[in-house]
């Protein structure tokens, strides 16, 4: 069992409109014994600049007063999902040191300064193509920039190609993942099982179950799970399947962070 959803997104997104204290209750519903909001920061998004940026005057001081309400309940962590381009190294550098986050997602949201789930980027590239230039990109990514924890949803691109997974097989981009995979386990960082694959219509995990397992052959040891919610029904999705997909990489355990050092937790 898996009872902590380290991705989640409020309406301090510009992509959800939910309520963090409804986001709280319905992980409580669900058992969840630990949660980690972990709303957009994607800095310098190219279709409109505005949008996927977090009020931090409002954001912390309204995760603290949810952590005080809810003591004893559930544990509450403060977090940040950036979306990572080459370019923005020491942004995010400074960024991320002015805040007391426990936990840091990197993820990949835009590639060659288009955002793939808008259609542009793959009426350039094929399906085949376009996944191996977003985890070209990736790499670039990873190596760039460095205040992060885990890398997020890898192979996530693969939602929004014109027939999704139809052109996709991990094995076709092993190289690559295989450098990705050890630039994060060199530099001490950790990679996200994203269960939100599933809710878009595909049938497995981000990454592929193949690739966790990979990174734990590779010595990859942090590992944390989220289901990426927008909305409160959708937290902790498709966690039935959760511990299978971990057991079958090779994890006794997953991961979550406090002030941004990682603590291993048992799968029970």
């Amino acid at each position: 069992m898996v009872t902590a959803d380290y991705h989640m997104h409020t309406r301090f997104s510009s992509d959800s409109d939910a309520d963090p204290k409804d986001m709280v209750e319905a992980a409580i519903k669900k058992g969840l014994q630990t949660i980690c909001f972990t709303d957009h920061q994607d800095t310098d998004y190219p279709e409109d600049q505005s949008m996927f940026r977090i009020d931090m005057e409002r954001y912390i001081p309204t995760i603290t007063e949810l952590q005080e309400r809810y003591k004893g309940q559930i544990d509450i962590r403060l977090g940040v999902e950036i979306g990572l381009q080459p370019h923005l190294g020491e942004w995010y550098r400074s960024y991320i040191k002015a805040y007391p986050f426990d936990f840091v997602i990197g993820s990949v949201h835009v590639v060659e300064k288009m955002d793939p789930y808008n259609g542009e980027f793959f009426d350039k590239y094929s399906d085949r193509e376009g996944y191996r230039r977003s985890f070209e990109e990736t790499l670039e990514n990873v190596r760039a920039i460095q205040d992060f924890d885990v890398l997020g949803h890898m192979d996530y691109i693969v939602r929004y190609g014109k027939e999704q997974a139809a052109h996709y097989c991990w094995k076709d981009h092993a190289d690559i993942i295989d450098e990705i995979l050890r630039e994060l386990i060199d530099s001490g960082k950790g990679i996200e099982m994203n269960m939100a694959g599933f809710k878009y219509g595909l049938s497995f995990c981000h990454p592929y179950p193949d690739i966790i397992k990979r990174y734990r052959e590779l010595g990859g040891e942090i590992l944390t799970v989220g289901a990426d919610a927008h909305k409160p029904e959708h937290i902790a999705y498709n966690y039935a399947q959760a511990a299978e997909i971990l057991k079958e990489a090779g994890f006794a355990y997953y991961t979550v962070f406090h002030k941004r050092k990682p603590e291993f937790v048992k799968i029970v």
